[in-house]
């Protein structure tokens, strides 16, 4: 999905809302407990619930490889069945040396080796550019780097100043990387708890999507993120993972994700008017 048509899904939706399927094994309801492949029907009735009202998807690729083998046969399940109009996005955080990230493009781009065919990776970007560049390689794929995240630890990096103390690091993270490449495959990881920030990050990247985490059980403020990071072309999206997945933990529970993303979907669309 290029730029243009992640921007038309957000107009279209009038959304901009991101599920991530951070799906515990140990949260699921107790009633799927003995289905096959109990991740997989959980997903898929996420999925359902939320369609109407979500642009993107994003498996956090974690909560798959604990499970071995079969995490990896739900998460291949999982993205097959996300429908083709929503973005999708591997959050695997991936940062190494050249060869080993251009494998993990390929275990992420390449459905003709591990099966995958993501629209976008989570990256690290602290080992430089030879560390990133094997994901661009992909054409129509997206890199979404870490830029300044939601947890408290992002103080310890993120925030140290750099180039004789006139800026922090996290600037100069996405000063750089648009040096890489256009803002048609380049995104950047804000933490909405870093809410604050967003309108010095719209500076440095005026015509980038953010990705942004922390809105729901982390407290993250939508409001404060829409007014700060909204573009002409939507420009943001917003990630809620736990307030949806486990809005109940009985039957009704993909009823109660459908109530949740709604809610939401319609803030967005405030702010979007």
């Amino acid at each position: 999905m290029n730029y243009q048509a992640l921007s038309a899904q957000i107009r279209q939706k009038k959304s901009y809302l991101c599920v991530g399927l951070d799906t515990d094994i140990q949260k699921l309801p107790p009633h799927l407990a003995n289905v096959p492949d109990p991740v997989f029907e959980f997903n898929k009735a996420i999925i359902d619930a939320t369609a109407p009202y979500a642009v993107a998807y994003k498996p956090n690729i974690a909560f798959y490889e604990a499970q071995g083998p079969r995490g990896w046969e739900s998460l291949q399940k999982t993205l097959d069945y996300i429908p083709k109009d929503c973005f999708t996005i591997a959050d695997a955080k991936r940062g190494d040396i050249g060869n080993t990230s251009g494998l993990y493009a390929r275990a992420f781009f390449d459905p003709s080796a591990a099966g995958l065919n993501f629209d976008s990776i989570t990256v690290a970007p602290y080992m430089g550019h030879d560390s990133v560049m094997p994901f661009l390689a992909y054409p129509g794929k997206w890199v979404i780097l870490l830029a300044l995240t939601s947890n408290p630890g992002s103080a310890d990096f993120q925030r140290q100043l750099v180039d004789n103390e006139t800026q922090e690091l996290f600037e100069t993270v996405i000063q750089k990387a648009q040096t890489w490449a256009t803002h048609e495959q380049l995104m950047f990881v804000v933490g909405a708890t870093q809410a604050d920030q967003i309108a010095r990050i719209r500076e440095l990247a005026p015509d980038n999507f953010l990705l942004v985490p922390g809105v729901g059980a982390q407290g993250g403020s939508l409001a404060d993120v829409s007014k700060n990071g909204l573009t002409k072309d939507g420009g943001l999206l917003v990630n809620a993972s736990r307030s949806i997945l486990y809005a109940s933990s009985g039957i009704d529970f993909a009823e109660a994700a459908a109530a949740e993303a709604k809610a939401i979907q319609q803030e967005m669309a405030t702010y979007l008017n």
